[in-house]
This record gives structure tokens, sequence and C-alpha cells, in this order.
């Protein structure tokens, strides 16, 4: 199955450049240059992933990425801007987004992360929004975890987005930075321990799941490893 994008992009050089690359590597892409337009394809078509620049000349991203939050729920998308501010991406984090990918930008990674996303989502079924890989399943609206049918474990909303950024990420090397700014906006001592913490914790509950661990790279990061 060829997935299916949604492009929202005003500058059009780049989203020319990026409509036609993605293309190449087997993605189907509607492009649309404002807001509004994006809005009403949203909730008249069905797309994999939607990619949205904040910057529009008519409402920002963030006001499309609401209206899509509240009329096409379960449809995923990511943030691509030229904006850096932590506040901006904490933002965008907040309003349930995927990923937030800052210009200028590597095509090759790009693809690499809407692929992760959509393999994510593959698991998810309308009205019963479970993420499946072997017994482990996850609720990601209700920040619960069920382990072999019977455990339920109920997340902290961190612990739910660091997941989520980790299976955004699967089978590749997060640096310990990458991890802390994408997820808490921040990179700093504290942080860092905290983030041990949490990773402790998601190992314990992945416990005994043969398909799913995390590795440690000393002195560099994390592997998410997620076998097909």
């Amino acid at each position: 199955m060829i997935a299916r994008l949604l492009l929202v992009e005003d500058e059009i050089d780049l989203g020319n450049i990026t409509k036609q690359y993605l293309e190449l590597v087997d993605f189907t892409v509607d492009w649309c240059t404002t807001g509004k337009d994006a809005q009403r394809k949203a909730c008249s078509d069905s797309y994999h992933l939607i990619i949205i620049d904040i910057n529009l000349p008519d409402i920002n991203g963030f006001e499309v990425a609401s209206y899509i939050k509240q009329h096409a729920a379960n449809m995923p998308f990511l943030f691509l801007s030229a904006r850096r501010a932590k506040t901006d991406r904490l933002t965008g984090l907040k309003l349930g987004a995927d990923d937030y990918v800052t210009k200028p930008f590597d095509i090759d990674e790009l693809v690499l992360r809407i692929r992760n996303i959509i393999n994510r989502n593959r698991g998810m079924v309308p009205g019963h929004p479970c993420l499946q890989i072997g017994d482990f399943c996850y609720y990601r609206d209700t920040l619960k975890l069920v382990v072999g049918g019977n455990k339920e474990i109920s997340l902290t909303p961190q612990t739910s987005r660091l997941l989520d950024y980790l299976l955004s990420n699967s089978n590749r090397l997060l640096e310990r930075k990458e991890i802390l700014e994408h997820v808490w906006g921040s990179n700093d001592y504290f942080l860092g321990r905290s983030l041990d913490v949490f990773m402790s914790r998601l190992r314990k509950y992945l416990k005994g799941n043969e398909l799913i661990s995390i590795s440690n790279v000393y002195g560099v990061g994390f592997v998410f490893n997620v076998k097909a």
C-alpha cells in the first residue's frame, strides 16, 4: 500500500522540491499552501500523515493542527518549521504532533521519520486506538499500556511522550541530547538523570516482550529495538 501524505507548505520552491522527492520514494503527496485549504483537505480526505509548516499566510500551523485534532482526531501529523524556539516545539508536541522537524532539514532523515510514524500508526484501528506489538498494547489517548492481555499500566504524560518518540524513531540510535530536547524541550544535567529513570521504568514495563527492547549505547544514547 502506498502511503498518502498531505504537505502544507507555502514556500513554493521548498514545497515543489519536497513533494517531488517524497513522490520519488513512493509516497503519494497532496500539496496545499494555506491553512484553510489544509483544514478542508484533512477533513474531506484520508491521509497517513500530514506535514505542517507553522508560518502560513492565513492561519498558522498550530491552528491547523488544533482543527485537525478536533475533526480528524486519529490522523497523525508532524510540524516542519523554521521556528526553533523551545516554546514553539513544546506547543507543537502538546498539540499531539508525532514529531517536530526544523528547517533546514535533511530530506532523507525526513523520509525516515515519516516512515517510522506511518509504521507506528498502522497498528491503530479506528474506534480501537491501540498500537499492538506482540502482547504489548499501547493506548495513546488514555495513556495506558496493557501487557499480556490483562496487566494494565497507567503512564504519566511524560512517559507517554517519551514512548511516542521512541516508537517514532525505532531501530536507530537516538542521542541523549536529541531525546531530551524533543521530549523535555531542554538538555541539562538534571533532565539527563531523569531520562535514565524514565528509561529504566519503560524497560520494566516492556520486560518479557520479545519484540521490543531498549539498548543503551554508553556515552551516546539509546536504541529502541522493534522486531518486524
